[in-house]
């Protein structure tokens, strides 16, 4: 007689390990589950899987999948939990399992811990409880991954290093996790690979020499220092290309921390790279290893023209120029965004700005421009060229919204048919189909939204109206507007600034304009 094969399935997130759930550790889930085996079965045989690690948000488990593989092969009769969050956090899809997956292929799921066994629910009160429990433990993990995603948030927004691990070249300071302090033996290694790379040397070729030479690889130092314990392939540690391209690329050997450059686009799910302009970049926040020239002129030297470009948020960057010293004014991030002379520190000059309020300066500036191209009858040209970018635009976006929504329908068809295969044990296609559906409808929504926006600057514009809409082109200086007519300002302070305009937009070279 076939013996009744039950799987105990173990879980332990690292939302679990950090709010210290002792009780959900994985050993005493296995004593648990265990004991309960040996007091209510009497032939059995146990097959163990365990995910230690991982998110209950999403089935994107190792022991998951191979436990769900099995099942749909017949080689389990019965799967025990400790309770439903061990399973899946995901109420819908824990419900889809539970009420149609695992009748439709004959298996037996237990709860222990909240008194639920397929074998005897019937429906009923205890239907409904169960189904309330598994609302909470989703609404729980939405609720504590929110918690701690805006925690991280505000840390950042501080400029603090939320990073669990310190970069290669630093380590934590004693007394603040959220500081960096330079690590000598590291910082030499990094030293050495700017300096290769200023005397020509390619990054193939430093990880070449390096691992000629023995050099140890950021992995090693951390499992000397007990930050790690690894096991590397092939018996050793080796430099590749793309890690010395990672270090030379990498902002933090500047005294820069980069921060919020991925986003999650739900809980469980992937990350998304952000635009640049929405990364959070704090200046000046540790001790730099490598000189800013020393830095700038390597990724000159390696093609990156572009980068590092963070400081460059804001349209007027390179245009200030102090009146004192003639230095360009640098750009402050943060709640009340500012420009100051770097200089009036390092060379103690009083006349030097000191600061210089980014969104004043800004309206200003927009505002002499646009009576400046009105004086010289740019402004209605430049009207008729936006209306019509806009009409291109307008355009553009219904017909995207036409090709979406045709895509969702047939999707939506896609996605039922899916769902039958789905019902029988073929989850992949079911939960990838609905991902994609989700995906779909999200980017249709905000197609939606940008085509409101647009028709609305359009509408603005044509009737005269820009300064309402705030979104136009007219109320808000462009970097493109920036480009194209104004050279430089010499700032003296908020009352006192100098504007010079470009002679190849056809206006006059300068403009003195004085605020009294």
């Amino acid at each position: 007689m076939k013996r009744y094969l039950v799987a105990i399935y173990l879980r332990l997130s690292k939302e679990d390990d950090k709010w210290k759930e002792e009780s959900n550790s994985i050993a005493m889930q296995r004593i648990l589950l265990r004991r309960y085996i040996e007091e209510k079965f009497a032939d059995y045989e146990i097959i163990e899987f365990c995910d230690d690690g991982y998110t209950g948000t999403n089935f994107d488990r190792p022991g998951m999948q191979e436990m769900l593989e099995r099942i749909r092969n017949g080689e389990i009769d019965c799967i025990i939990v400790k309770d439903f969050s061990r399973f899946a956090r995901d109420y819908i899809e824990l419900g889809s399992y539970l009420e149609q997956i695992f009748p439709f292929l004959g298996v037996r799921f237990i709860s222990v811990n909240d008194g639920y066994d397929s074998a005897k629910a019937q429906g009923g009160a205890a239907d409904i409880d169960m189904n309330f429990k598994n609302l909470l433990y989703d609404l729980y993990s939405r609720d504590l991954s929110g918690k701690v995603r805006s925690s991280l948030s505000i840390r950042k927004e501080k400029g603090q290093y939320v990073s669990a691990n310190s970069p290669f070249g630093y380590e934590k300071a004693p007394g603040d996790r959220h500081a960096l302090l330079v690590a000598e033996d590291e910082a030499a290694v990094v030293r050495r690979i700017f300096s290769l790379t200023l005397d020509g040397w390619t990054s193939v070729q430093i990880a070449r020499l390096f691992n000629k030479e023995r050099v140890k690889t950021p992995i090693e130092f951390k499992i000397d220092k007990g930050r790690t314990n690894r096991i590397p392939k092939g018996g050793r540690f080796l430099w590749s290309g793309s890690t010395i391209c990672q270090i030379l690329r990498n902002e933090i050997y500047i005294g820069n921390i980069v921060q919020k450059k991925y986003t999650k686009d739900f809980v469980g799910g992937k990350n998304h790279l952000n635009s640049q302009e929405d990364w959070l970049v704090s200046y000046g926040h540790h001790e730099p290893i490598i000189e800013k020239a020393a830095f700038d002129q390597v990724q000159e030297s390696r093609g990156n023209k572009r980068t590092p470009k963070h400081n460059q948020t804001h349209p007027l960057v390179g245009k200030l120029v102090c009146g004192c010293c003639k230095k360009n004014l640098r750009y402050r991030r943060g709640m009340n965004p500012y420009f100051n002379c770097h200089y009036s520190y390092s060379n103690n000059m009083e006349n030097c700005v000191r600061k210089l309020n980014a969104m004043f300066v800004e309206q200003y500036v927009l505002l002499m421009m646009q009576e400046k191209l009105e004086e010289e009858g740019e402004l209605e040209k430049l009207r008729m060229e936006e209306m019509a970018r806009l009409d291109g635009k307008i355009r553009e976006l219904k017909e995207k919204r036409r090709i979406l929504h045709s895509g969702i329908e047939r999707m939506k068809q896609n996605h039922f048919e899916a769902y039958q295969e789905y019902a029988s044990g073929k989850t992949g296609r079911f939960q990838s189909d609905g991902l994609m559906l989700k995906s779909m409808e999200e980017e249709l929504a905000g197609i939606n939204d940008r085509l409101q926006e647009v028709e609305a600057e359009h509408s603005a514009i044509k009737c005269g109206r820009e300064a309402e809409y705030s979104g136009g082109r007219f109320a808000e200086l462009s970097e493109e507007m920036v480009e194209k007519y104004l050279d430089k300002i010499e700032v003296y302070d908020e009352q006192h600034m100098e504007i010079y305009w470009k002679e190849s937009a056809g206006l006059k070279p300068a403009s003195k304009n004085v605020l009294q």
